[in-house]
């Protein structure tokens, strides 16, 4: 993900990370209820770069999964995670504390939404290469969700996954955390133009486990769709072509998110209106509403749509969860 200022000035963020705040972990909470068939999700900021600042309690109820962005590596610990909260956010929040976010989390449990902890983002240096570095990450990555309550992970590592040892990570922190655990993905575009690239290979060796992938398509330029043109961002076009090369290359449609910026300075480029983030879902849910490509079938178990980011969103009227959300829920 790309962090940007009011000014629609976009530079890599690195969350301000030291570890974990609270006197010790508790038991994980029991999932926050089910995941609806169809899902809206959107990252919540934990810093301050000019969007509207939020409590967890304050994000849009339209979201079903709130992912929060981000733990970043532990310096002292290959392949660890760490995650506190952003010192600067919690001042302009009036002292927002570790105990406050717990029971913001709890909250949102109680209304059934999830919240998961993202791992990485543009700048995130998480690198999980060898079995050592697994262990760590699903341990690291254990102790926090138990501590705060997360109901799973989000991969956003921006610079480079190993499908090998990450998956075996995965697959150990479900183990410990139980078959409640959600995992999402956030690749960029790039990253599932093919199934020999590692982030595609990441998520079908992890199929069985995996929730929802939510591509970025977004701060991509121009990309080749799943029938070999090629397609500009910023179109109904350029996200139908992308999503169906995981529809046709063995990814299940409820596993598909359609990931998109709130508001044109919540990205570098890609923003597209609410109205067209829409128009895809219908087109891939029911073949309506679709550009000048329209794939030769339909896939009505589309999971839904991502966004960057609630704060965004808040700061833009609510435009994409007030629009995108009730359509999102609406789909067959």
């Amino acid at each position: 993900m790309r962090a940007c200022d009011a000014a629609a000035n976009c530079s890599a963020y690195g969350a301000s990370v030291s570890g974990t705040t609270s006197s010790g972990p508790t038991d994980p909470p029991p999932g926050g209820g089910t995941l609806p068939k169809h899902v809206l999700t959107g990252y919540w900021q934990n810093f301050d770069n000019g969007a509207t600042v939020q409590r967890i309690r304050d994000v849009q109820a339209n979201y079903d999964l709130i992912a929060v962005a981000f733990a970043d590596t532990d310096p002292s610990k290959p392949g660890g995670i760490t995650f506190t909260l952003d010192p600067t956010l919690s001042s302009r929040l009036g002292g927002y504390t570790a105990a406050d976010f717990k029971a913001d989390v709890a909250a949102k449990h109680q209304a059934g939404k999830r919240v998961i902890l993202s791992v990485g983002g543009q700048n995130g240096t998480v690198s999980v290469t060898n079995s050592t570095a697994a262990a760590n990450f699903a341990s690291s990555a254990l102790s926090i969700l138990r501590e705060y309550g997360f109901d799973g992970v989000d991969i956003d590592l921006e610079n480079g996954v190993n499908s090998q040892y990450l998956g075996q990570a995965l697959r150990s922190l479900r183990t410990s955390f139980g078959t409640g655990l959600v995992i999402t993905m956030a690749p960029q575009t790039i990253d599932m133009q093919a199934t020999s690239f590692e982030y595609f290979k990441l998520a079908l060796n992890i199929k069985d486990i995996l929730t929802i992938i939510n591509v970025q398509y977004y701060n991509s330029g121009s990309m080749n769709g799943c029938n070999g043109q090629v397609y500009s961002q910023g179109t109904v076009d350029f996200i139908t072509a992308q999503a169906c090369i995981m529809l046709q290359n063995g990814i299940r449609p409820d596993q598909v998110g359609l990931g998109l910026p709130a508001s044109s300075r919540g990205a570098g480029s890609g923003y597209v209106s609410p109205t067209i983030v829409n128009n895809a879902l219908d087109c891939l849910a029911k073949g309506t509403n679709c550009g000048s490509f329209k794939p030769s079938t339909t896939w009505p178990t589309l999971r839904g749509a991502m966004t960057w980011s609630t704060n965004w969103d808040a700061l833009n009227g609510n435009g994409f969860s007030s629009t995108v959300g009730p359509h999102v829920h609406a789909l067959p």
